[in-house]
């Protein structure tokens, strides 16, 4: 059959043109339409709901919000996970899915879920689902300067910007951060309502009556019908000063005359400092769209804005600066790879066009590559195109025109179209197998699960793509190519000595027949390098992945439980001085609590502190980040009572999304009471502090916040005829405020909430004091109707799968993470016991680490035994099977060593790094076997087939090992935004070959002459 499809190419050769002019205008085209991000998003499918609960305490949260929705999430289809997050007045909950399941659909299922429960949730709780985007939609992020209040900078935000950019194709959300937040106050005291008998609830009932519009429905006159609208809603801050509350003696009681009316900023939840406390924007994209596109959109927008004077957007995030950082990098891999490929093909095919051809390869099974990803929505980023080696992808194109040229070369007595067609036919077999043993190698990829899954299928598919492209284009262009340069066929081969291939041809002729003369030692010497380098991988390091640079450093701070917003901030303030100190740290910007809509429920206790840094060309005092981490590290020790970890912007982000913790180790202890797990906590802490290489580590506190408990006396409520009811707006009125109604202002709206005095808020002692109004007209302070105590409360309810978690979380300085992580499992064996009903796991970067191991295991011998089939029907023959997948573990030597020259630890790329040279290194053994058998056929000894065969396919073993490798040093040597992904993968490809190369050359015939030397020889059948 691939005969046929070589014979039909080169006798309808203008047709291939065609088609191939075809290819390159829908590869072009898909180019440009194509998605375009700096990683591939690594976030799992997850919805989350958010449930805003005002004034609600933690475990008032947990109980009637949070546990009623998870209960109402069990048993969906498809469900993989689900933990929430209970904190004041917010909870989150989040269901991950199966990858498999489209983002709509699993919305769909939770809204269906909500509302079988909305009945056992409180009264006015409303859950609401999460946007649908993903922790690397946070694209943009910005603050406002201007000369302005905090609170006009808000309403700039929320009214102007928010509204016009929401509106840019892509964008799912502006959400905002910090600010102040305008409010309509009304301020009374309970002690003046009594002196008119008058109640809070009677007050918000009389404001909220008199701030309504009404209609009429219509009436008709004069052959027209006229609408009826009732204004009776507040216009002004006067119209709701002049609400008549009573009737005194005649005369009319207004609200302004018993409360102060006035605008004032509403409770906050967060804080944004950028010299200064200001307002910040974030815009997310919704999941799926093309970040780069989106980006540029936002920006073009904000050009269009027509702000207030004075006003200014500042960016301080900017994803599509990574963006272009990455792709940069990818872009000068790549072309730095096709220009070595092409030096390399032309000195050993020795002829220009001939090199020319086969580069033309490359671009030609890109595009290929390109229109599939198209196809399946995969974006460009540093994964689905960082590790593309073009010299694997010419290994099928380098075989067939190596054999052209040898054939042309010969001189036969044929036409130079039949010898290019014969030799297209020679090599046509072992090639395409070559190349579906190479697809298939890939396939373990295609396994992964989690966070690796999603990093390394775009890059499997990617690979497979322009390999696959590569095979068809190697049966089908190559010939039809070479058909037209060489029409006039190649000039007779010089003789022996005239080029330094033939000299190496010679050479390596005579270094075999020693090694086949010595086979015992060449064997055991090959079993021995072997086993030590096997034995060596007991002692490298191992981590999940390197860490990808971003070129921006991001401080998680942590202060302590309970700290009041605004001694966050004057700490937070402290934190902005020291870092605005280092010269190289161009700005800083610090985001305190959470944003308006909770896309995160940080407290306000912590916080997260962007540095931008100037470029490294500009630092004088240190050569790498690590090193400006260490003095940055140092100095914020210095702040009393603040915990900290370092971290990049989109890493932090997805750590937290996908395990909620942000952290590369995380150590979840799981338990009901918070007693206890805060004791098993401060064990595991010390455990993990006492190994060395530990970083940042530290308890996700929840609890220690101070918690100023009111318990109700039912007793003495009765004897005042009073309700709890009255008891919790008298004191959200004089903590927060209770929010009663809206004032419309255009399109503009804003609470109007109902407060007591500063006075009722400064001290626990003054709260006793608020006073109650019962029936009967008598005044009754709040401590005669309850009793108010101050306890140690949680200030946030962990849960995943339904129990209760508290988290110990470190990072890891100076050592692999896979050996840290198993000290610190043997300290926590030996210095932790939990009793029944407690129990610990480890997630973060090493649960993903330990999920691809365990997957890789199991898939790899299973593919590896699928591909010993595939070479069973190739040959015919189990043995000579058997010595091409032999090469595998001798591949490992050179990849075990290049890991251990350059201290690279043991990781996920480099782990792809082997599966990408195992095919390799069995296409060059299924050329060398295939080579062999055919002298064989030919009628040689097997000894004499052995030699002629093997210097025969020196020159196309030793280009497919060279372009394979050179193509990748680019990726193997570059310093640049993303390289750290790369690296490890292409080290091992190029070590790995050197190794594998020189055992496939003289290894692997030693074994073939061993093996069948006995047998007779094999006339030839042609």
């Amino acid at each position: 059959m691939l005969n046929k499809i070589i014979d039909a190419a080169l006798s309808a050769r203008i047709i291939v043109l065609l088609l191939l002019i075809a290819l390159i205008a829908f590869g072009v085209y898909a180019i440009y339409t194509m998605p375009v991000e700096a990683f591939p998003d690594l976030t799992n499918n997850q919805i989350t709901v958010v449930t805003e609960a005002p004034a609600m305490p933690p475990t008032e949260v947990e109980q009637l919000v949070t546990f009623p929705i998870e209960q109402a999430m069990m048993g969906m289809p498809k469900k993989q996970e689900g933990r929430s997050l209970s904190k004041l007045g917010v909870s989150i909950v989040t269901v991950i899915f199966d990858d498999s399941v489209s983002m709509y659909f699993g919305r769909q299922m939770i809204n269906e879920r909500l509302q079988q429960v909305s009945d056992q949730l409180p009264k006015g709780i409303q859950p609401q689902l999460g946007l649908p985007a993903t922790a690397f939609g946070e694209l943009y992020q910005y603050t406002l300067s201007g000369p302005y209040t905090a609170m006009q900078l808000k309403d700039i935000q929320e009214w102007q910007i928010k509204r016009q950019l929401r509106n840019v194709p892509g964008v799912s959300e502006i959400n905002n951060w910090g600010g102040e937040v305008k409010q309509y106050q009304i301020v009374v005291d309970p002690a003046v309502l009594n002196l008119y008998g008058l109640t809070l609830q009677e007050v918000a009932k009389r404001v909220e009556d008199n701030n309504e519009n009404f209609g009429g429905g219509f009436i008709e006159h004069s052959q027209e019908q006229y609408t009826i609208r009732g204004e009776g809603r507040a216009k002004s801050i006067e119209d709701l000063r002049n609400i008549v509350l009573l009737s005194s003696k005649g005369a009319p009681v207004t609200l302004g005359q018993l409360a102060e009316v006035k605008i004032g900023p509403a409770p906050k939840n967060g804080a944004v400092l950028r010299n200064g406390e200001t307002v910040s924007g974030m815009v997310i994209m919704l999941k799926g769209e093309n970040g780069k596109q989106v980006i540029q959109a936002v920006k073009d927008k904000i050009k269009q804005l027509k702000l207030p004077d004075g006003v200014r957007i500042v960016p301080f995030y900017d994803q599509s600066e990574v963006i272009d950082r990455t792709i940069s990098t990818v872009k000068r891999n790549l072309f730095e790879g096709f220009i070595l490929v092409t030096v390399i093909l032309f000195l050993f095919l020795r002829n220009i066009r001939a090199a020319l051809i086969t580069a033309s390869i490359i671009p030609l099974a890109m595009l290929v590559s390109f229109i599939n990803m198209r196809l399946f929505g995969l974006s460009a980023n540093v994964m689905s195109l960082g590790a593309i080696d073009f010299g694997m992808i010419v290994d099928g194109a380098v075989v067939m025109m190596e054999n052209s040229v040898h054939r042309l070369e010969e001189r036969r007595k044929e036409s130079p179209f039949t010898a290019i067609r014969v030799a297209a036919h020679d090599v046509s077999r072992p090639m395409t197998f070559g190349i579906v043993i190479i697809v298939a190698v890939y396939l373990p990829i295609f396994f992964l699960e989690g966070l690796e899954g999603r990093m390394f299928r775009p890059m499997a598919f990617t690979v497979c793509s322009a390999l696959l492209g590569a095979l068809v284009l190697a049966l089908v262009a190559i010939p039809v190519f070479t058909s037209f340069a060489f029409h006039k066929g190649l000039p007779e081969r010089r003789s022996e000595k005239s080029h330094w291939m033939e000299s190496l041809a010679s050479q390596y002729e005579k270094w075999l027949k020693i090694v086949i003369a010595h086979r015992r030692i060449t064997v055991g010497v090959s079993a021995m390098l072997l086993t030590v380098a096997l034995g060596s991988l007991a002692f490298i390091g191992t981590e999940f992945m390197p860490q990808l640079e971003e070129g921006s450093i991001l401080v998680e701070t942590r202060k302590l439980p309970g700290i009041s917003l605004t001694e966050s901030v004057e700490i937070s303030k402290t934190i902005e001085q020291k870092l605005r100190a280092f010269p190289e740290i161009r700005d800083v910007v610090i985001k305190i609590g959470r944003p308006d809509f909770a896309t995160e429920a940080m407290g306000i206790n912590e916080g997260d502190t962007y540095l931008l840094l100037k470029p490294m060309t500009e630092w004088h005092r240190f050569t790498t980040k690590e090193e400006l981490v260490e003095a940055i590290d140092k100095e914020l020790a210095t702040v009393p009572g603040l915990a900290y970890n370092f971290n990049q912007p989109m890493q932090m982000r997805v750590e937290e999304t996908v395990s909620g913790v942000k952290a590369a180790l995380a150590i979840k202890i799981f338990g009901d009471d918070f007693d206890q797990l805060d004791r098993f906590s401060a064990q595991v802490l010390q455990a993990v502090q006492k190994v060395r290489g530990a970083a940042d580590a530290q308890i996700q506190l929840t609890s220690g916040v101070p918690d100023l408990r009111i318990h109700v006396d039912r007793g003495a409520l009765a004897r005042y005829g009073l309700n709890v009811s009255d008891v919790q707006q008298a004191v959200e009125a004089a903590a927060s405020g209770s929010v009663i109604s809206q004032f419309l202002d255009g399109q503009k709206r804003y609470d109007i909430a109902m407060r007591l005095p500063d006075s009722y808020r400064q001290n626990p002692q003054a709260m006793q004091a608020i006073m109650l109004r019962s029936p009967g007209g008598a005044q009754v302070r709040l401590d005669q109707v309850s009793q108010i105590r101050v306890v140690r409360a949680a200030s946030e309810i962990d849960r995943e799968e339904g129990q209760r978690r508290m988290v110990v979380m470190s990072n890891v300085r100076g050592r692999d993470l896979g050996s840290f992580v198993k000290e610190v499992q043997q300290n926590i064996a030996s210095g932790v016991k939990l009793p029944v009903g407690y129990s610990i796991e480890y997630g973060g970067q090493f649960e993903n680490q330990e999920r691809a191991t365990r997957r890789l295991l199991v898939i790899i011998p299973i593919v590896i035994s699928l591909i010993y089939i595939l070479l069973y029907f190739t040959f015919k023959s189990f043995k000579q099977a058997f010595l091409v997948v032999g090469n595998i573990p001798f591949a490992l030597v050179g990849g075990i060593a290049a890991l251990w020259l350059r201290g690279i630890n043991l990781n996920l790329s480099a782990s792809v790094g082997f599966i990408a040279l195992f095919g390799v290194a069995m296409l060059n053994g299924v050329v060398l076997v295939s080579s062999i058998n055919h002298a064989r056929a030919m009628g040689e000894s097997t000894y004499d087939a052995v030699l002629s065969g093997a210097r025969r396919r020196l020159r196309p073993v030793l280009m497919t090992a060279c372009v394979a490798s050179f193509g990748f040093f680019p990726m193997a040597f570059s310093r640049s935004a993303g390289s750290e992904v790369q690296r490890p993968l292409a080290t091992v490809v190029i070590g790995g070959l050197v190794t594998s190369t020189l055992l496939t050359l003289l290894l692997l015939p030693v074994l073939y002459e061993w093996i069948f030397e006995k047998e007779p020889r094999t006339e030839s059948a042609r």
